[in-house]
């Protein structure tokens, strides 16, 4: 039973992070095609790098247990904001920013008691 355990725990963090790590290594290698919607929406060019290296850095936390929950913690806005921008401007399928949304809360309940701001024992 632990070792189902183990997998349930770790399965959803791995589904969340590896794309992250992903899309947010390509936000900062300036892929014209992930930076159109940032300009889409008016906001400044470096804004597309900055969420870059946010969810590179939560991608990689999802994988370091004390900074799993405050990782997820910080793609809430960003998710939110990844699906304002769909259902906004038209663009096809909210459903995966929906889906990192819930994973991002599923991190959060998941790792609370050992986030880096849980008190220590």
């Amino acid at each position: 039973m632990n070792k189902v355990k183990n997998i349930l725990t770790w399965v959803p963090l791995v589904l969340l992070g590896l794309p992250l790590i992903g899309a947010g290594g390509a936000k900062l290698a300036g892929v014209p095609e992930l930076h159109a919607s940032f300009s889409a929406m008016g906001l400044p060019e470096w804004f597309g790098y900055f969420i870059g290296l946010a969810e590179l850095s939560a991608g990689i936390a999802m994988f370091t247990p004390r900074l799993t929950a405050l990782a997820g913690l910080g793609l809430i806005p960003i998710m939110l904001g990844a699906s304002y921008y769909h259902i906004a401007y038209n663009v096809p399928s909210a459903v995966p920013s929906f889906i990192f949304l819930l994973l991002a809360v599923y991190a959060i309940v998941l790792r609370k008691k050992e986030a880096i701001w849980f008190p220590l024992k």
